[in-house]
């Protein structure tokens, strides 16, 4: 029997129980297709940092580091001011990790109420990858008041290293200012695995930016995706504008295939996915270094007001649990676990009270594990 060794990180709020289904269903389909997992649990998130004082460590990263997939339930708590906990955590494993992937299936499973009239599964089914390590999310910036003052940003990546040295002058009460940037390597590469993984599907590529208004930075991404599309001349491409995009996405979702996208219009364009595809209960997400350590979760939050009651939705995080396995190369089981979420959601008979429901977050997993096994 193939063995591996997962670790898992609960995380806040809802986190331990939507985990706790989604190894579940995980164990379940491998007691069906031959492997067994050993789960490794890490305690990161806003207890352990209540307690310690310790976000993630150097030595933990380490660790993690030597593992091919991290599943992780949430990060978030009202104890803890806003982005302490998702910079501190969140971020700072995407940047160790090197995870320049954000990858989002825009998937409609039968079954699903769509809010879009008239849509169906058939028209919904498209993938949505983020760059997500550059942009405005590298996390440099700063405020300045009125007079000179002067500012060092540095940007540390593995592909790279940047530095802005900021001369500033203003008669402004205050000023802030952030700094997006993006790089040739990062934007190739991203771009890149967009293309190969259209080559594997519709073979339409769908890239988004706002060049119109910030020419510098996304008039650069533009003139690398034509770059890479020129290696791939069986597949087809267009430019769309961010604002413009989350029209086409309400009015004209069957037209995607594979959407390439810089990290923060594809921060905005992922939720927007996700309500299109049934909501956030039902939105997985994997944090992808190919070569790498990967990390897959659900893409909604903590929601702290339902912890400990046994009610939310688990199938986002079920479903990232099947990116996870696919990642590890367990395609079938992957495969069998989707299958499954749909099977539930078919029957109807054991739903959360999103989806018109009264079972409880374990009651779903249970009845999901049990169909992964054919009983």
């Amino acid at each position: 029997m193939t063995q591996y060794k997962i670790p898992v990180i609960p995380g806040d709020g809802i986190g331990p129980e939507i985990i706790a289904e989604g190894r579940k269903v995980i164990d379940a389909a491998g007691e069906k297709f031959g492997f067994d997992v050993d789960w490794v649990e890490f305690p990161h998130g806003a207890d352990h940092y209540l307690e310690t004082g310790e976000l993630i460590s150097e030595d933990s990263l380490k660790e993690l580091s030597g593992y091919k997939g991290i599943y992780l339930g949430s990060i978030g708590d009202d104890r803890i001011a806003p982005g302490v906990l998702e910079k501190g955590i969140l971020l700072a494993a995407r940047f160790y990790f090197d995870q320049y992937i954000n990858l989002r299936p825009i998937k409609l499973l039968d079954g699903v109420w769509c809010p879009i009239k008239d849509k169906t599964p058939a028209d919904i089914d498209f993938t949505v990858v983020r760059e997500n390590t550059e942009d405005f999310y590298i996390g440099i910036g700063g405020r300045a008041k009125s007079g000179t003052s002067k500012d060092l940003l540095e940007v540390h990546r593995t592909l790279y290293n940047a530095k802005f040295g900021l001369d500033i002058e203003t008669d402004s009460e205050e000023i802030g200012y952030q700094v997006g940037m993006i790089s040739k390597e990062g934007t190739q590469r991203v771009i890149s695995y967009a293309f190969d993984l259209a080559e594997k599907s519709k073979k339409h590529v769908s890239s988004v930016d706002k060049a119109n208004v910030l020419s510098d930075i996304y008039g650069f991404w533009r003139e690398e995706f034509n770059a890479v599309a020129e290696k791939h001349p069986d597949v087809t491409t267009d430019f769309n504008y961010v604002d413009a995009m989350t029209m086409w996405f309400v009015k004209n979702p069957e037209w995607f295939d594979v959407v390439v996208t810089p990290n923060m219009f594809g921060d905005i364009i992922t939720d927007l996915g996700a309500m299109v595809q049934g909501g956030l209960g039902l939105a997985p997400g994997g944090n992808i270094n190919p070569e790498g350590t990967s990390m897959f979760e659900p893409i909604h939050g903590s929601a702290p007001k339902y912890k400990g009651q046994n009610k939310v939705n688990p199938i986002a995080t079920i479903w990232a649990g099947a990116m996870l396995i696919e990642q590890m190369g367990e395609k079938e089981a992957a495969d069998t676990i989707v299958s499954a979420i749909e099977t539930n959601i078919s029957e109807a008979k054991v739903q959360t009270y999103d989806m018109g429901g009264s079972a409880g977050t374990s009651d779903v997993g249970e009845d999901i594990a049990r169909i992964v096994l054919g009983k």
